[in-house]
Formats: structure tokens, sequence, C-alpha cells
């Protein structure tokens, strides 16, 4: 059977950690955990599943921290886990499954495995369930491929498994995450096309009007940036359309949403068209934009605001009409 190691970066974790090392020390050949600063009893519950432990000077980035984790892991694979995520008896046994797959599979370096439970806690991710990267081949083999002009394979081999771990963050690290976001900006260093979405989606549903003031330079330069791609600027351009909104300006208001419009519309900024619109009193057009936003597009950043909240719009502007029949019409919408 195949030999894995878990790797864990923590700090003050000592009301989650027992519950996810409980459902990983059957599974596990080693654990690594890697404390970043606790100051509770995280260290003592870690010993308590025989875990190797580790500190790490905490120096806000969590690449470096995941990376000395994996350095100190001697087994075939890694996988990586926080502190806030369960497995049931039957996803342990499925990864059970799996890991003695691995053995007679010795090709494949990445296993996925559904992340669940997302849409609960308003994180960052539009799906309540999407495959994730999780357990990870520790030394990789190159291979050559092809019989003639044959060449090394530099894709992984990679392989979804049915395995659904449960997500169940106790807090929003929303704060700190925009805060890091800044920090590397303010540093010079450049955002991929990855981190600025994620950047936006933190934003847009968890961002105080403090962090989006903060944000506006950065977006407005990604507009401006010939090397960034279409994706890039639309998502940029949606954080600027909010930013107009809260500020009542229409002359960017305009710039920006037409930027998005002239490609396909996204539901976030019809969404913010007709917010834009209802705060001004003109209903009527505010309903032509929720309902755009509810039906004619889709979102880019924010899959709430192509469904429930431009439909909860929708009937609260038909009660301002005084159009009960259509108010009801957009509340059966929300129950379906």
């Amino acid at each position: 059977m195949s030999t894995i190691s878990v790797c864990m970066i923590v700090k003050n974790e000592e009301k989650r950690l027992a519950k996810c090392l409980d459902c990983l020390k059957t599974l596990a050949d080693e654990i690594i955990i890697v404390d970043t600063g606790s100051t509770d009893k995280t260290k003592e519950i870690a010993q308590g599943f025989g875990a190797k432990i580790y500190d790490f000077e905490w120096c806000e980035d969590f690449a470096a921290a995941r990376n000395f984790a994996f350095s100190k892991a001697s087994c075939e694979y890694i996988y990586s886990a926080d502190a806030d995520e369960e497995l049931d008896e039957e996803n342990i046994e499925r990864f059970r499954f799996v890991k003695e797959a691995l053995s007679d599979n010795p090709e494949v370096d990445i296993v996925q495995m559904y992340y669940c439970n997302q849409l609960a806690y308003q994180t960052v991710y539009n799906y309540d369930k999407e495959y994730r990267p999780k357990l990870y081949k520790r030394v990789r083999n190159f291979v050559w491929e092809d019989r003639i002009h044959e060449k090394v394979r530099l894709n992984p081999v990679v392989f979804d498994s049915d395995v659904e771990i449960m997500h169940y963050p106790s807090e929003n690290h929303a704060a700190r995450d925009l805060s890091l976001f800044r920090k590397q900006i303010g540093e010079g260093e450049p955002i991929s096309s990855r981190m600025l979405g994620m950047y936006a989606r933190e934003l847009m549903m968890a961002g105080t009007d403090e962090d989006f003031y903060k944000s506006e330079e950065f977006f407005e330069q990604v507009c401006l940036d010939d090397n960034r791609s279409l994706d890039d600027v639309k998502q940029a351009s949606v954080i600027l359309v909010h930013l107009a909104v809260l500020k009542d300006d229409i002359e960017k208001l305009l710039k920006y949403a037409i930027k998005d419009i002239a490609s396909e519309s996204s539901s976030e900024v019809c969404y913010e068209l007709g917010n834009y619109y209802e705060n001004h009193g003109d209903i009527d057009e505010a309903i032509i934009w929720y309902y755009n936003a509810a039906y004619e597009t889709e979102p880019i950043i924010d899959i709430k605001k192509g469904s429930e909240m431009p439909v909860r719009k929708l009937v609260s502007c038909y009660r301002m009409l005084g159009n009960e029949e259509q108010a009801v019409y957009y509340e059966g919408e929300l129950v379906d």
C-alpha cells in the first residue's frame, strides 16, 4: 500500500484540530504539523496524535509555509489538509481505497477530491462542491513517451477521486486575505490572472467599502494593461462598476460598464446598474437590469449576483411599484 504524509500549517486551532486529525489518523503514515505561532493547546493536541511538529516564523506567505511543510514529508504521497476539514466514515473508506489503488497506479501524480460546503460560509468560491488537488506525489519521476519524436511527459497525471471533504470554517478570513493582497501589490509583486480573480471574489463577497476604495488604483491599472486578458479586464471592470455605484460616479459607471457590456455582459455589472437606478428612484429601469442579471447573463465573480440577489431585488422593486402580482411571481422563483 502507498504511504501518505499529512501536512498541515496551523495556528491556534485547538477547537478544530483534534476532529480533523481524528478523521485522518488511520490514513496517515506520518503527520507533519507546521505551527506559525500558536498560543493555545494546538501543539499538545497534535502531539497526542503522534505528529511531528515544526515551528515556522510567519512571513505573511502561505506558499512558503506549505513548501516548508512539504519539505519535511518522507512518504510517497503528501496530503495537504486544513484544520477546518472533516471526512465522514464513508469518505474515510473512499480515501483508503484511493490509498490502496495508488500502489497499482504509480503514474498518478495528483489526486483531486471534492471540496464541499463552500457556499454555506461565504467563501470566495462559487461552487458548493468542486474538485481540488489534495494528494500529491512527493517525488515525481519523469517519463519518456511516444515511440518516435519521443519527449518527456511534463503534464502531471491527475486522478479525480470520489472522496468528499467537508469544509467547516469557523471564522471569516477576508480582512487578513485582503490585507495580504494589498501587501503583495504594494511591494510590486506580479498578480497572476488566478490571483486577480481571487482578489475580485474576496472583495465582492466579503469586502467592506473601504476595501473597495483601497483596490481602485490596482483595478484601474489592470484595465489599462495591454498584457491583461479580456477576462482580467472584465473582472476588474466589475469591481470598478461597484465602486462607481458606491461613489455615485456616473462617468466611471458608464466607462467600466461599457468595457464589460462590449463583449458579453456579466450578471454582476447588470446587477450594479440595477442598483444604481434603484438608488436614483428609477425603479422601472432598475427592474430591466435586475432581470438581465438574473435571467439573461452569467456571473463571472459572484454566483449569487446571477441568481437569488437580483431576483430578491425584483420582488422589492415590484412591491415599490405596487405590482403585487409580479412581486409574488418572483417570490415563487426564489422558492424554486
